[in-house]
């Protein structure tokens, strides 16, 4: 049974990519997100607003904690918030629990994807977005390489590409390899 576990900044496609390789592979998909609001029937940006960063990652950690703890035994695809691998903790719940694929974009695409967004990405909520991305993605980068089994730049593939990377990876194609 395996696990593949999508890491990445906000706009690189967890969700989308994650859910379209579950379903090409006819396993579940788990977006972590998704998983914390209907727990808390709150959205992200209410919870941001409710209770702040410091407890929405907690409620991240306390996700992730369970999920181990439950030692679930089928194929999965989760794709995880794009703060989560931030805490060492996380990073080493992440690792123990499947392989971990950063979906890696470069600054640019990633403004593309995220412009007009703004009122669902409490992040990027405030100062000017442009630089917020930036400096995020910048403090960032250090733990989702951590984090990272395998580094799949996806700023230059389309869907197809991204989808069969991922499958190679999830059927053990890739040992081996870091960057594709």
């Amino acid at each position: 049974m395996a696990k593949i576990i999508l890491e990445g900044f906000m706009g690189s496609g967890k969700s989308t990519y994650g859910r379209e390789l579950a379903k090409n592979l006819l396993i579940k998909f788990t977006d972590t997100d998704g998983e914390i609001e209907q727990k808390n029937r709150k959205t992200i940006a209410n919870i941001f607003e409710d209770y702040g960063e410091e407890a929405f990652r907690n409620m991240e950690t306390e996700y992730l904690t369970e999920r181990e703890a439950s030692l679930e035994k089928y194929d999965e695809v989760i794709s995880v918030g794009g703060g989560m691998p931030v805490r060492a903790e996380n990073r080493k719940i992440m690792k123990r629990l499947g392989t971990v694929v950063y979906l890696k974009a470069e600054a640019d695409f990633l403004k593309k994807r995220l412009s007009g967004k703004d009122n669902t990405r409490p992040m990027l909520a405030g100062e000017n977005k442009e630089e917020k991305i930036d400096r995020l993605l910048a403090e960032r980068e250090e733990a989702y390489l951590d984090a990272a089994d395998y580094v799949l730049h996806i700023d230059k593939k389309d869907l197809d590409e991204v989808i069969n990377e991922l499958k190679a990876i999830m059927h053990g194609r890739r040992k081996g390899i870091r960057e594709l």
